[in-house]
């Protein structure tokens, strides 16, 4: 199985700025403790090219992405202060799910260590994303003739609004969001499936809305390919989150969307989106074992 991965993931951030970068240098140490994995599996990304980007974003938005010229207003509005290294981490990440994808076509899996930017819209970023890897990384598929199909099935406690807002109107690409009614964003773009949850859903009513969810979205779309944002923030103790999954609720989640993959022979990219649980360690278990239990239950 194959894992995308680079050190420019951890972008530096100023003193108590409340994203947890180094989850994801924790993750790949995690993964690699585990006995699962070895150094052959970790492959380095490309970073996404203009025009890798411009079939999901506006040229003139990754202009001003790329060259510092973004407004103080569309800067506070990602979240990150710019810099060339969040310039790099940004493409690098689209770039991750764009590799993923890849892998997960010829492979059946395969997992980008960071990504689910669904936030970031065509024209702007917001909620700590900056391009929006999910649509960037589908087109991509379709572009290269790799891919006529695509799911996106976003499972992060906060609705993809980003991703709704670009693919509206394509009906090559469905978009599937359940998450915390709510959660950010609140002014919600419609997705062409969204599942709305109450404030502290568990995981026997979570998963009863997820099993209806899949099934309505795998027979919608027909897909060649899924991109799975498997967000760890539906945990109960998660800073941002609202809802009130278990450990075990999450791993899951985990398995039936995987199940619905093998199921359908669909292949699927993972790519990790939010956590933020007040012990880090948390988020870096379930983001974890999300990884191990693709492996288990997609590779022969």
């Amino acid at each position: 199985m194959q894992l995308f991965y680079t050190d420019v993931f951890v972008l530096p951030l100023p003193a108590g700025h409340r994203f947890p970068m180094e989850k994801y240098s924790r993750l790949r140490e995690v993964l690699l403790a585990s006995g699962e994995f070895s150094q052959a599996n970790f492959h380095l990304p490309h970073a996404a090219t203009d025009a890798e980007l411009a079939r999901a974003h506006d040229l003139s938005y990754i202009h001003d992405v790329s060259h510092g010229q973004l407004e103080k207003s569309a800067e506070k509005q990602i979240g990150f202060p710019w810099s060339t290294g969040m310039v790099e981490r940004s493409r690098r990440s689209a770039g991750a799910t764009i590799c993923a994808c890849r892998a997960a076509l010829e492979d059946g899996v395969a997992a980008n260590l960071a990504g689910g930017t669904h936030h970031a819209f065509r024209d702007h970023g917001e909620g700590f994303c900056v391009f929006n890897d999910a649509a960037v990384a589908a087109r991509a598929m379709q572009a290269e003739g790799r891919a006529e199909r695509v799911l996106i099935i976003d499972c992060d406690v906060h609705q993809g609004n980003g991703t709704a807002s670009i693919l509206r109107g394509d009906d090559s690409i469905f978009t599937f969001s359940i998450h915390g009614a709510r959660n950010y964003p609140f002014d919600k773009e419609p997705s062409d499936l969204d599942i709305e949850l109450p404030d502290r859903c568990t995981d026997e009513a979570y998963l009863l809305h997820l099993d209806h969810g899949l099934n309505v979205a795998f027979d919608l779309a027909r897909p060649d390919l899924v991109i799975y944002l498997a967000g760890a923030d539906p945990y109960r103790d998660d800073r941002l989150g609202r809802l009130a999954l278990s450990f075990d609720g999450l791993a899951e989640r985990d398995q039936r969307v995987f199940g619905f993959c093998r199921i359908r022979h669909a292949p699927i990219a993972i790519v990790m989106a939010g956590g933020y649980a007040r012990q880090i360690d948390d988020t870096v278990s379930i983001h974890a074992r999300t990884i191990v239990l693709a492996k288990s239950c997609l590779t022969a």
